[in-house]
């Protein structure tokens, strides 16, 4: 699990924790990483820390043969890491905009290279790619994540082709997620006037969570949709992608700022739960807001129920109505 020390990462880990997983966690931040070591043991899973920065092409090998060394092979990964930061394009310097891009882009490209070293071999595993809603639609003062998450739609949609294509036992699948109530708001790299926050609605990392597990064990699908905000914003931007940009001009500046005064320093360069820090957790300051629990993500792992009881609907339907027709 990358960037396992905080939000969905943190979530994540714990999730597979408790279904009694061994789960080896990569982040930078040391404090973070022993935090989560800790809930991952308790939760009911064995733990192995590796620090890594996975902007490090070497240092993400290194850390993979690490991974089978310790628990034998990699059965699942999931490249979730990320850097990022909020402010207008040209407020954003050419090495912080490199930043992003090999942590968020390239980050998830080393990883997948660690992973499929060792599991093409084997011809068994499955690669979770964490995605975004903004891996289809833009939106102002987050570009250079945006253009990351794109690129990961685009690399991964590759790949999945020259796996099926090799008729491969591999399995490579995208998870596209809501906001979600997670730390990086009070850690992220900040030039707007206010304090950065998810735009409404929000959902708890474990929603997220939920949805990638799933994903792990059904890595056939080659994409999930988690919250209903996904699947309005990617279907509007399909249908009418110049009215949602309008839109976004609009109203994007100001759902994505709280009042207040923030640091704005950011984790760009080194971790917020590195030594000098802390840990965050799973969770940011949002829980009086966020949601517990998505009824499209439900529906969307669950779509074979959803089918049988849509079919049963519909034949009792037209059961009545041919009652009603005949009487």
């Amino acid at each position: 699990m990358t960037g396992a020390t905080a939000g969905v990462g943190r979530a994540t880990a714990v999730a597979f924790a408790a279904r009694g997983d061994r789960v080896a966690l990569l982040a930078r931040g040391r404090e973070g990483l022993a935090a989560a070591a800790d809930e991952v043991q308790r939760a009911g899973g064995e733990a192995l820390v590796v620090p890594v920065d996975m902007a490090d092409a070497k240092a993400v090998d290194n850390a993979a043969e690490q991974v089978v060394d310790a628990f034998g092979r990699i059965d699942v990964w999931v490249n979730n890491a990320f850097a990022g930061l909020f402010a207008p394009f040209t407020e954003i310097t050419p090495d912080e905009y490199r930043r992003v891009t090999e942590v968020t882009y390239l980050g998830y490209v080393f990883g997948t290279r660690a992973a499929l070293r060792h599991m093409l071999p084997r011809d068994r595993g499955t690669i979770v790619q964490v995605g975004s809603a903004l891996a289809y639609r833009g939106i102002p003062l987050q570009s250079a994540y945006c253009g990351a998450k794109h690129a990961i739609q685009g690399f991964n949609e590759s790949l999945r082709c020259e796996l099926l294509h090799q008729g491969s036992g591999v399995r490579t699948t995208m998870v596209q997620l809501p906001a979600l109530n997670t730390p990086q708001f009070d850690w992220v790299l900040n030039r707007m006037p206010g304090r950065a926050r998810p735009v409404p609605p929000v959902y708890q990392p474990e929603v997220a969570a939920r949805a990638i597990v799933h994903a792990a064990g059904h890595g056939r699908r080659r994409e999930y949709w988690v919250g209903g905000s996904t699947v309005g914003t990617l279907i509007a931007n399909a249908v009418a992608p110049g009215l949602l940009e309008r839109y976004l001009a609009r109203t994007g500046f100001d759902a994505q700022q709280d009042p207040g005064e923030h640091g704005g320093v950011g984790n760009l360069w080194s971790p917020a739960d590195g030594p000098r820090g802390r840990d965050f957790g799973a969770h940011g300051r949002f829980d009086g807001e966020a949601r517990p629990a998505s009824s499209q993500g439900w529906a969307s792992r669950n779509r074979g129920r959803v089918a049988k009881a849509l079919a049963v609907g519909v034949g009792v339907g037209v059961l009545a109505v041919r009652k009603l027709t005949r009487n």
